[in-house]
């Protein structure tokens, strides 16, 4: 079931869980991977461009596994994955919101495990370095010579390429079952 909500609005999350809920018979596998970047250096950030960042990408898992919650307990348990990303465990310059939020989707994930433990709900976070997505392309298409800035990035990578989202589905997919 498709259903669109802002993931940092928590009325618009509730009724998106929900709905998924009571199409799906109930949940068992919770999946956080909506995520917004901004690129700019600490004098230009604007303080609503912060505060969206910080809405999107880390307050929104925490609405939709609050919300996702009572679904997973009535279940008897489950799986949450949240989609961090290496920008979380090595920063990266001009992107201090990015970094800021998915080091603490990593974070997050990790408390809420103890925390969720109890409840049989595993919880695990995913760090994936560039995946060729919109998000990635918008990181690097606007830029003087793109593809250099692209070759650039394979170059940070052993495989010298960037992931395919297929790739980070199969491990979150692994994850969930």
């Amino acid at each position: 079931v498709a259903s669109a909500c802002d993931v940092a609005d928590p009325a618009s999350v509730a009724v998106a869980v929900n709905e998924a809920a009571d199409f799906l018979g109930g949940l068992a596998a919770v999946v956080n991977a909506a995520g917004i970047d901004l690129q700019a250096s600490l004098p230009e950030i604007e303080d609503a461009d912060w505060s969206r960042v910080l809405g999107v990408n880390l307050t929104g898992p925490m609405l939709v596994c609050r919300a996702a919650l009572p679904h997973l307990r009535r279940g008897g348990g489950g799986t949450i994955v949240n989609v961090a990303s290496a920008a979380g465990l090595a920063p990266l310059a001009h992107r201090s919101a990015y970094c800021a939020t998915k080091a603490g989707v990593i974070m997050f994930g990790k408390s809420l495990a103890m925390e969720l433990a109890a409840d049989a709900i595993r919880v695990n976070s995913v760090c994936p370095g560039a995946v060729d997505t919109p998000l990635f392309r918008g990181s690097y298409e606007h830029g003087a010579d793109p593809e250099a800035e692209l070759a650039r990035i394979r170059a940070r990578y052993a495989l010298n390429r960037i992931a395919r989202p297929e790739e980070l589905a199969e491990a979150i997919l692994f994850l969930s079952s």
